[in-house]
Order: C-alpha cells, then structure tokens, then sequence
C-alpha cells in the first residue's frame, strides 16, 4: 500500500546488495527496493555481491507478492565494448516486470528508444548530476518519469524544480556522501584506471592531506571526507519539497545494519502520516547515531554547510564506528613513460597506414593574455570559460572586442559552467544577448545547457558530458551537438574503439593538469579556521593557491569567483608522443587545458604542438625535449587498458 500525505506521494526506498540482504529488505518497512544484476552497474567491484539472472527473476516475484516495487540499476556508463551486453541484458530486463530501471550512461535511452523497450520507467541515476530544470524537460522528451537529485542540491530548490516540471524526484535521505559533484570525479581513474562513474572509485577523496596556501602548512586530517547524510529528524521538510521518493544509501552495507535503518526511517515516516502535530522528528535518533558508520550531516539540504560537512575522524576510529574499507592509500599519478608509450600505441595504432587531414588546434584559458597570446600564435580555437579561475576575472567588453579583432579566422567559444542552475542561465542569458554575436559557439557541461542553447550557437560537448560510447554521441547528436570531447576516464583501447565507432567530429584533450574533482565543498575555508604548523611554499605552482599535499604529492586546487573549487593533477597530461598514431577520421581537433598555466607555460606548450601537429614525424624528438611545468608528464586513464572485471 502506497503511502499519501496530503495527496503527496511518499517512497521509502531501500538498497539491496544481494539476494540474502532482499530477502530480508523486502519484508522490512520500506515502499520499494533498488538493487544490481551482474552487468552494468556501478557496484560491481566486490564479489559476493548483486543478483544473477535468476535471482532477479526471484526478486521480482518476491517485490511484487510483498506489494514492493523492483528498481534494477543498470548505471553505469559503458564503453564500446559493453553495447551487445547493454542491448541484451535491457531485452532480458524488459521481459521481467521490473518497475523501473536507474541508469546513467545517455546511451541506454537511445537503446530503449531503438529497440522499443518500454515495460518499465526510466530514472535517472544521482550520477547524471540532475541540477537545473532544463535537464529535466530534456530528459522528460526522453522519456524519463523520476529524476534523482544533485546531492548539493536544497530542499527549497528541490521543491522549486518539481513544481515546475511536475517530476517525480528522488532525493539521498541517508547514507555514504561525496564531496565531489555527482560523475566529476575523475581522479580514480587518472591514477589507477578504476573510474568513478563505472562504480570502480577507490577514494583518493578520503586520504589524508595536509593543506598548504600562502606558503603555510595546516593541520588538515581528512579534508575531503564527507560525513553520512542523515536527514531522519527531517522527514517533514522532505515531504514539504515535494520529494518523492526517499533513498536509503547502502547496496555494500550488511543486513542488520539496513533493515534496521529502513525499518527505523519507515517507521517515522508513519508515525509522521498518521498524526503530523504530535510527531517527535528526535524518537529513535539517538539509536541511529549509536548504530552510525561516519558522523552525520544534512550535507546541502538546508544550504552550502562548510567545513562541518566533514568527518573529522576516519571512518572505522569512533566508539561507534565500525571497521571502515581502506579502498586505497595515496599513490603517485602514473609516469608517462616509454614502456606506456609503446602499450598504447599497440592499442592506437588500428589505423596505422591511414593518412589523415590536418587537425585544428584548441586552447582553453583563464585570461585575456592567455586569448591573447593563443591567437597571435595561430590557435584555431579559443575557448573562454564562465567560470574564472582566481585571481583572475572574467574579460572585460573591451578585451573580448580586442579578441574579436585578432582571430581572423579562428574561433571563439563561451565556455558555460560545469554546473549550470538557474542563476548561472539567468545571466548567461543576459551575457549573450548583448554579446553572443562575438562568440562561434558554446562549449557544454550538462544536458540542460544543450536543451537550452541548441539551434541558436553550434555546441561542443565538453569531457564532462562523460560520453564513452557512440550511441551516447549519436543521441547528443540529435539533440543538437556538433563536436564532441571523449570522456578523459577512456582507457587505451576505449579510446581507440571510441574514435573508430563514432560517426561526428571529435576534440582530444592532449595536453594540460586535468581537472579531476569539482567540488561545492570550499577547501580554502580551512586556511581561515585553521592555525598553520609551519612554512612550506608549493613546488609548482603560486602560493596563494592552495595546495593538497600527501606523502605521493601535492594537487593544486584553484577556487573560482562563486567558490567553486577545482582539484587539478600535479602532473601534466601529455599526448605529444602519441599524435603520430592517432589516425581516426573522426578526431579533428586537439586541445590543450591551459587555465592554469602562466603565460610564458602556456606559449611554450602551444609551441610545441605547433611544430608536432605540423609534423608528427617530429613528435618523439620533440617529447624527449620536452620540459614539465609541474610534477612530470602523464596519459592517466589512457595508461591503463580496458579488460571484462
């Protein structure tokens, strides 16, 4: 039986990490239970975990007798490899009577669509980042019922997003957070090829670091270690924001400890229903903070929280805590070397004898000197970003009329936000209607700008649309994307597979610290609150940025005028001895990440690809000379090679 509270429907919905665990969650006090199959979902890194075939086929009959609803994760994004898997086992899905499935990758909308697979609903997974109502009509024409929420989104702007669309949203109530935006991590596969947004993340967030900024050290523990979400005592603001469906976090977690959670969060939501004004949101609270994995937070429900979003302790220390996984220790960015170099040119090297055309060049900057600089040196394209990193500001009218004077022939292109709300397309909006004649095109974050701003500027996806496949670019095609940037997480073979499969011209980043973490949480808070220990300057880069040190090394991170932090690798990404074997009809054009280098660094680099891109017989000679700005040189997730887990 469903539950109502004025007329709103209310969801608690429970994990299941395997058929014993369902057996037990599907008789506990919850409305519905999601859980994984053994393909294509994003907790498949420990054994004894999910449901077979068969065992799916059980649950569903198991759901449905207990009056529950079945939802089947099938949230992974999947690369070329994984298409005839993804397209058999979404038939094998529609045969069942699962109720919904939660997905990720845009290419499983595309298969539905393709081949008429229609006998459950479609919702979003957390991972595809749901943050502004143009991603929800977007995704609603695609034919997605419920969407789940950004993690760092608000009640109030949660409500907001419902009202206007009329949704079904879902939103993370407890359980294991993130500090990082939902699938903008990157960094787990730049140091060992296990990719966040393919349920492989090995936490680099969780180590221990020390800050450093202004040439002083701070005794930071865990900087990065969100506290569990716990929004038990707030179960009527919930229900106020018209969410939906309640999400218990926890597939990994044992039997015990989650149907004792459902059962306790069931039971408030009851209580609450049946009499609202006698309703005691603390009964049962303390029972759950002496059962807790990590300290609790309300994370983003009720504002940006700051520093006492954190865990102060490790997981697995506390009077409470239980024995936390250690998912990994801090380890070394992977050196490019030659033995790397050799591996994955075997993989790019498909079309060896094939000569192709000559590609164009592409900088992405922070500045007016760097715009500057990068067309007086013959760049192709320059793209400006929305969000500056500091202390640098957004160009003036002026400068940007400066640039149009000087490009000639190249291209300039507005870079929009990572993360787009409705503030941020409110003056987006206002920029361009008084300057978007200026601009060539928009490069793109997240589905909403595409569904705003496609047919009025030529798109570019840029690598956080996270596209890993073809179907997921032939359906961003026909949403109006006209280049496309591959996911920087590909492995040697994924990459070639990629360009080989995909019909639309692509853009490589080549070259740059890569951002591999984009995070709401402000690290800079921690050189206010707290009292440096000693001096240090940082090795690479200006102290007044600040700096994530571990014994492997230390990551840059470059705050941007909304606060926005952005953790950078302390090693440069560099594909210049590769070039010569990337001969895919498909890639036009390479690009380097320059926003956080120097002026002098950032002509130096473009330099370089000049005289390679002019001749790529060139490129080895040129790479042995070559001199690092940062820590070294790097291929990251391109070092590693794809195999079945």
């Amino acid at each position: 039986m469903a539950r109502f509270f004025n007329d709103k429907k209310v969801e608690l919905l429970a994990p299941a990490g395997n058929m014993e665990i369902f057996r037990s969650i599907v008789k506990a006090n919850c409305d519905a239970v999601y859980l994984g199959g053994k393909s294509l979902n994003m907790r498949m890194i420990r054994k004894g975990f999910n449901l077979s075939d068969e065992e799916l086929i059980e649950a569903v009959k198991l759901a449905h007798d207990n009056d529950k609803k079945l939802y089947v994760t099938v949230n992974n994004i999947m690369n070329e490899y994984e298409m005839d898997e993804a397209r058999e086992y979404l038939h094998f899905l529609n045969s069942l009577t699962v109720d919904g499935l939660i997905i990720q990758d845009m290419s499983v909308l595309q298969l539905c669509k393709e081949e008429k697979l229609d006998n459950f609903e479609l919702h979003s997974s957390i991972m595809m980042n749901i943050h502004n109502i143009e991603m929800v009509e977007a995704l609603k024409e695609l034919g997605v019922s419920r969407v789940v929420l950004s993690r760092e989104m608000d009640l109030k702007t949660a409500k907001n997003l419902q009202n206007q669309t009329g949704i079904e949203t879902e939103y993370f109530v407890h359980g294991d957070m993130c500090t990082v935006n939902g699938a903008n991590c990157y960094y787990s596969s730049v140091l060992w090829g296990n990719s966040s947004n393919r349920g492989r993340c090995f936490k680099p967030c969780r180590w221990a670091y020390k800050v450093k900024k202004d040439g002083m050290l701070y005794p930071t523990e865990y900087p990065m270690a969100a506290k569990d979400m716990y929004m038990y005592e707030h179960i009527p603001e919930l229900i106020e924001a018209c969410v939906t469906s309640f999400k218990i976090e926890g597939r990994m977690r044992e039997t015990d400890f989650i149907v004792d959670l459902v059962n306790t969060y069931g039971d408030a939501i009851d209580r609450y229903i049946a009499d609202p004004l006698a309703y005691n949101r603390k009964e049962r609270s303390e029972h759950l903070s002496e059962h807790r994995k990590r300290d609790f937070s309300t994370a983003y429900a009720f504002g940006k929280p700051g520093l006492d979003f954190i865990n102060t302790r490790y997981e697995g220390t506390g009077k409470f805590y239980s024995t936390g996984k250690v998912f990994s220790v801090p380890s070394e960015e992977p050196e490019l070397s030659d033995s790397v170099i050799e591996n994955v040119k075997a993989e790019l090297n498909v079309n060896m004898d094939k000569k192709v055309g000559s590609r164009k060049l592409s900088v992405k900057v922070n500045n007016f000197e760097q715009a500057r600089l990068s067309l007086e040196m013959g760049v192709d394209r320059v793209y400006i970003p929305c969000e500056v990193l500091l202390p640098d500001t957004f160009m003036t009218s002026d400068q940007l009329q400066q640039l149009t004077a000087i490009k000639g022939s190249a291209e300039l292109y507005l870079d929009l936000p990572q993360m787009t709300d409705e503030l941020w397309f409110d003056r987006i909006d206002q920029y361009l209607e008084k300057h978007g004649s200026l601009f060539d095109g928009l490069m793109v974050s997240n589905l909403g700008a595409v569904k705003k701003y496609a047919g009025k500027y030529p798109i570019i996806a840029d690598y956080n649309m996270n596209i890993y496949n073809h179907k997921a670019a032939e359906l961003y095609g026909e949403l109006g994307i006209s280049q496309f940037t591959p996911s920087i997480e590909c492995k040697s073979n994924e990459l070639a597979a990629l360009l080989s499969t995909v019909q639309k011209p692509m853009e490589l980043i080549v070259h740059g610290p890569l951002r591999v973490m984009y995070l709401d949480l402000n690290l800079y808070d921690n050189a206010k609150a707290l009292e440096p220990i000693e001096k240090a300057d940082n090795k690479y880069v200006d102290n007044n940025i600040l700096v994530l040190l571990s014994d492997k090394g230390e990551n840059p991170v470059y705050i941007d005028q909304t606060e926005k932090n952005h953790l950078y690798t302390n090693k440069e990404l560099c594909f210049l001895p590769l070039l010569d074997s990337l001969c895919f009809d498909s890639l036009t054009s390479f690009r380097i990440e320059g926003q956080t280098y120097i002026t002098d660094e950032l002509k130096y680099v473009i330099g370089v690809y000049k005289q390679a891109m002019s001749d790529t017989s060139k490129c080895t000679d040129l790479f042995k000379t070559m001199k690092a700005s940062r820590a070294g040189f790097t291929l990251g997730a391109l070092s590693y090679k794809y195999s079945k887990e």
